[in-house]
């Protein structure tokens, strides 16, 4: 098994699509640029032409609209966005067009229902780069029915999630972080794919169940580890895919341990962190020692300083010191058996 960084890995994924379909194509801004896209797009251009691989003006709101109109006339594109922030002028195309227009149409056919699109988006937190360049807004997407998010932490999901979205009927939103670029794993060489919509238990445990999110499944592990070095066995879920999420997944190791804190590199406030905290609180209620608590980026614009951002995100030992306050019922994490 070969190693790969996880922007090799999202390199490899498009390399190979685009060899195996003729129908796929990339389109965006910064296509050729390190700068933009790091090494998940290296070479790309050259590799396959610029038909194929196509770097435009900085237009988010047309050439998305292109990638759905090109779509619908049966070819397979991925519409990338380098920074996330500025996704956001293309809302109109990705929600109210590509995320609707299976349903308007009845899915009858590539032609009139399918929207065979990925919508490829970069979180960019950090780097001093300041509130419109550093948001994490996965959660927008969430709320949207009949579009798909994923939101790989691994190399080898990097791949897999990327080759299952352009194998999907309909718009998938793939969202990967540049803090995750140069993390490496093992990815086999072939082309394959990771099912939408399915968690994976990273680690096992039976003090306290961990959940994370892209970069923020990395840091529970991370976190799994300072905890068993206090006694501590912390089960760690990456749950890879925010729409569909593993509930089921969720609920059973919760059920089992009896505690949770999520992890989210978004915002706290209708963040993705309170969808899950809820349907743990749904499902689990009978089952929990402790309230669920959640690890998330305060409710406040990134700021463009060194320090300050030292302080703004959370890692790994922000989530062990979340899991302590459950595990001791410090804080707001008092216990039914504390109690009694």
């Amino acid at each position: 098994m070969r190693t790969l960084t996880y922007a090799q890995a999202i390199r490899e994924a498009h390399a190979q699509m685009l060899e195996l379909d003729a129908r796929v194509f990339v389109i965006g801004q910064g296509l050729w640029s390190p700068w933009y896209a790091g090494a998940s797009l290296e070479g790309l251009d050259r590799e396959f032409g610029c038909a194929r691989v196509v770097d435009t003006p900085v237009s988010e709101n047309a050439v998305t609209g292109m990638a759905v109109g090109a779509a619908l006339a049966g070819l397979r594109p991925i519409v990338f966005h380098p920074r996330m922030d500025f996704m956001l002028l293309a809302m109109d195309p990705i929600v109210n067009q590509a995320a609707n227009w299976s349903y308007l149409f009845g899915g009858h056919g590539a032609s009139c229902g399918d929207v065979p699109l990925v919508i490829r988006a970069v979180i960019n937190r950090g780097g001093e780069q300041g509130a419109q360049h550093s948001q994490a807004l996965h959660a927008m997407f969430m709320h949207v029915p009949g579009l798909k998010v994923v939101m790989p932490s691994t190399p080898a999901d990097a791949k897999g999630l990327l080759m299952a979205a352009m194998a999907d009927p309909g718009p998938v939103l793939y969202i990967d972080d540049r803090w995750l670029y140069a993390e490496r794993g093992e990815v086999v060489a072939e082309p394959f794919t990771v099912t939408i919509g399915e968690a994976v238990v990273r680690r096992g445990g039976s003090d306290i169940t961990l959940i994370g999110i892209s970069w923020m499944a990395a840091e529970c592990m991370r976190a799994a580890g300072i905890l068993e070095r206090e006694g501590i066995g912390a089960e760690v879920i990456d749950l890879r895919s925010l729409k569909p999420w593993d509930k089921e997944m969720v609920a059973a190791s919760v059920s089992r341990t009896g505690r949770a804190v999520v992890a989210d590199g978004g915002w706290r406030t209708a963040g993705a962190s309170a969808d899950i905290a809820a349907e743990i609180a749904e499902r689990c209620f009978a089952d929990l020692t402790a309230p669920v608590r959640r690890v998330t980026l305060p409710d406040a614009p990134a700021p463009a300083n060194r320090a300050q951002e030292q302080a703004y995100y959370p890692g790994a030992e922000q989530i062990a010191a979340a899991a302590r306050a459950v595990l001791t019922g410090g804080a707001d994490g008092r216990t039914k058996r504390a109690a009694a």
